[in-house]
């Protein structure tokens, strides 16, 4: 599998082809909504990028663009995005959103709930974007 710049149009396209081929093995999320992203100092493109997450079909998708009545929208910059997509690392992001590099507008509760624990496809979902990603 070849590398790619994080959030890069290719990144998206090899990390959109692994959430549909590993969609229906992975643990279903912990709260339905639908979540905006702002990603910010994007260091190509127009220096900003805007996706969203949507788990309110008890799948989560992710995805270029924002999705309409959104119950919160997230913005950060790309170092911190970089580190949450990729890393999943939830006490950095605790420690991010405390530095005040996350900001969140809309229904925080459902962001402060936690995710399911990972099953082996999660696992190897998760491996393969670390692998596939600059």
């Amino acid at each position: 599998m070849s590398k790619h710049a994080f959030l890069s149009e290719e990144w998206i396209v090899q990390v959109t082809t692994l959430q549909a081929e590993y969609r229906d093995r992975m643990p279903a999320p912990s709260v339905k909504m639908r979540m905006n992203q702002v990603i910010t100092a994007v260091p190509f493109g127009g220096g900003e990028l805007r996706m969203h997450i949507d788990s309110s079909t008890g799948t989560a998708t992710f995805g270029v663009g924002h999705v309409e009545e959104a119950d919160v929208t997230v913005t950060t910059d790309y170092a911190t995005a970089k580190m949450l997509f990729v890393e999943n690392n939830q006490q950095a992001a605790m420690q991010a959103f405390m530095q005040g590099k996350i900001k969140a507008v809309g229904d925080m509760a459902k962001l402060m709930i936690p995710p399911p624990p990972k099953n082996e496809a999660q696992v190897e979902f998760e491996t393969k974007v670390r692998d596939l990603t600059e």
